[in-house]
């Protein structure tokens, strides 16, 4: 089959034009279907299910790398941005207590595909509530900011005990 001559501008038009760009793109349509046929709500939790399975297999992999049954408090928040490091988003501790890690983010691992799109924040609430809870017994995830909802980052706090201070629009994890 013979290459095509594409015009000098093609790679400058939006679209996918590789790989990682295709996949976020596949990601966001299909989010974005969720969310006008079952609504936001609905989507979310379809999303959380594959979080939750995709937060098995990174726990899995992180505590086999340290070689440990469980993770501590400390490896936990390392693990937070860490993983996230690795698909290229730009999380990183604002503050760390035994109660509480809160985490910032200025480059989400969807890219500018998230805009606009507040159910696929559930990968990262169900991800970091998963591995919290695995390792620490608990976690509630609170998706305080979003650039899926227009902020300019993310502010994140993953409640390590389950206490007044955790607010209702934490979504709660304990160890299976």
């Amino acid at each position: 089959m013979a290459s095509v001559d594409l015009p000098a501008n093609a790679a400058q038009r939006d679209g996918p034009r590789d790989r990682d760009g295709f996949v976020r793109l596949l990601i966001r349509e299909l989010a974005g279907t969720l969310e006008e046929v079952v609504g936001v709500k609905e989507a979310s939790g379809y999303i959380s299910v594959v979080g939750t399975a995709i937060g098995e297999h990174i726990d899995a992999d992180y505590r086999q790398a340290f070689a440990v049954d469980r993770l501590s408090r400390t490896q936990v928040a390392d693990v937070l941005v860490d993983l996230k490091r690795r698909i290229q988003g730009d999380f990183f501790i604002i503050d760390e207590t035994e109660d509480r890690i809160v985490l910032g983010n200025r480059v989400c691992p969807f890219g500018e595909m998230v805009r606009d799109r507040p159910s696929l924040c559930m990968m990262t609430s169900n991800v970091f509530g998963h591995v919290t809870a695995q390792n620490l017994g608990y976690a509630a995830v609170d998706l305080e900011e979003t650039i899926a909802q227009g902020h300019a980052g993310c502010r994140v706090t993953v409640y390590l005990r389950p206490s007044e201070a955790v607010p209702v629009t934490a979504r709660e994890y304990v160890r299976r």
